[in-house]
């Protein structure tokens, strides 16, 4: 197994700096990772420092919190796009699918994809917030709305634990006849929970373990 080929090597600190997020593509280039993702003022940089390789660029909208209107998310889509991000990770809003306010949400992911001109869509669900029902109901919703992959989490929930193998399967089981993808991020530290992401139907992984995980044995 490629394992690197299912790395999104990733580096989403507040305080990184440009040496940092060199230092991240360096070795997303060594290591030939699928892609990586970074906040979007260093999308720009990644753009021109990867255009000799074939690693996506992915980066983060509504990010951590899912809480920006939805004209603010589209206009950070835009622009990510317009800077060279080859895909999109949106931040769902929790609070509209808790007070089950569907509508708003298919709405708010629909206006999103529209504003991706065909990149790729991922939509993170932040599961450590979400019962098993909600989860799959999200996972409907992203169907609906024909987003390209769904995604656990962002990795700030405070005391969170990020991606679980058995959110994973039920997201899996939830789109994969409607064509849609997974995405687990959030605490994927080390080879042996990153197979298990795999086992359970995730294509993709999001980590800052990158080189850990693809260098053991």
């Amino acid at each position: 197994m490629e394992l690197n080929k299912y790395i999104e090597h990733t580096l989403l600190k507040q305080d990184a700096t440009e040496a940092d997020v060199e230092k991240l593509l360096d070795e997303a280039i060594e290591y030939n990772f699928l892609g990586v993702c970074i906040n979007p003022c260093n999308v720009k940089f990644a753009k021109n420092y990867l255009k000799n390789t074939d690693i996506k660029i992915v980066t983060v909208i509504g990010f951590p919190l899912g809480q920006n209107t939805t004209e603010m998310k589209i206009l950070e889509t835009i622009d990510a796009v317009k800077n060279g991000a080859d895909e999109i990770d949106m931040v769902l809003n929790a609070g509209k699918l808790k007070e089950q306010n569907y509508n708003y949400i298919i709405d708010e992911m629909s206006k999103i994809k529209f504003a991706c001109q065909g990149k790729k869509l991922k939509v993170i669900l932040e599961t450590d917030l979400l019962s098993k029902e909600e989860i799959k109901k999200a996972c409907e919703l992203c169907i609906e709305a024909k987003a390209d992959f769904v995604k656990t989490s962002t990795g700030f929930v405070k005391n969170g634990v990020g991606a679980q193998a058995e959110d994973v399967k039920l997201m899996f089981d939830t789109v994969k006849d409607a064509g849609l993808q997974v995405k687990a991020s959030g605490g994927i530290r080390d080879k042996e929970t990153a197979l298990k992401m795999i086992e359970a139907g995730a294509v993709r992984l999001g980590t800052s373990s990158g080189v850990k995980i693809v260098s053991q044995s």
